[in-house]
């Protein structure tokens, strides 16, 4: 009895590790490029940040220089009164087209010193009005935007971000170590030219995984 105690233990600590490296496998998989490109940026950002709107026509200018993806996951701080509003509409956008998405966006770190919770939703309709687009009164009835904004967060948190904006250049050719954050940003373009030729983390050590609870 006691010998099968022990193996039902051991099983269960493997299932267990299973789960927890199951996990972690599918949380870097969010750290990855799209499907079709080698190397990405990839940001964490809260849309009323200041920090963030002065980043964001940078990393514009280092995709678009590269030609890579620029990938944009929300990470709202509490702190902030319209945040959250402006990533659910920014999500709605991006039902219409990611490059919609992104253009509201940008607009929206464009303008933020001029943005309030009061005149969010008018900037907003004369925004959607420009591009031809209806915003309904609810953009996020069932939640659907709401919980992929939380989903980020919580990858967020995961991986020990404490700051917006958190840069990361990811890979897909190095699967050991596919991602590295970019803390000084003079640096970005020396570091994505160590990623086209396959140096991604040299100098540099990728974030720990912290297992979820």
């Amino acid at each position: 009895m006691k010998k099968q105690r022990l193996w039902l233990l051991f099983f269960l600590l493997i299932l267990a590790f299973a789960g927890t490296m199951l996990l972690r496998a599918q949380e870097q998989a969010l750290l990855r490029p799209p499907k079709g490109a080698k190397i990405a940026l990839v940001v964490f950002e809260d849309m009323e940040c200041p920090q963030c709107a002065h980043v964001h026509p940078l990393l514009e200018q280092a995709a678009r220089t590269y030609r890579i993806p620029l990938v944009q996951r929300d990470f709202t701080l509490p702190y902030h009164t319209w945040s959250m509003e402006a990533a659910l509409m920014a999500r709605y956008f991006d039902t219409k087209s990611p490059k919609l998405g992104k253009e509201f966006r940008s607009q929206v770190f464009a303008h933020q010193t001029e943005i309030t919770k009061d005149n969010l939703r008018p900037f907003a309709d004369k925004f959607a009005a420009e591009h031809q687009v209806e915003l309904p009164m609810f953009v996020d009835p069932q939640g659907k935007f709401a919980a992929q904004i939380e989903a980020d967060k919580e990858l967020g948190t995961r991986i020990g971000i404490t700051h917006t904006p958190t840069v990361y250049i990811v890979s897909s050719q190095q699967p050991r170590t596919p991602f590295v954050e970019v803390t000084d940003l003079s640096k970005l373009y020396q570091m994505l030219d160590a990623a086209r030729r396959g140096r991604l983390a040299t100098g540099a050590t990728p974030p720990a995984f912290v297992p979820s609870r």
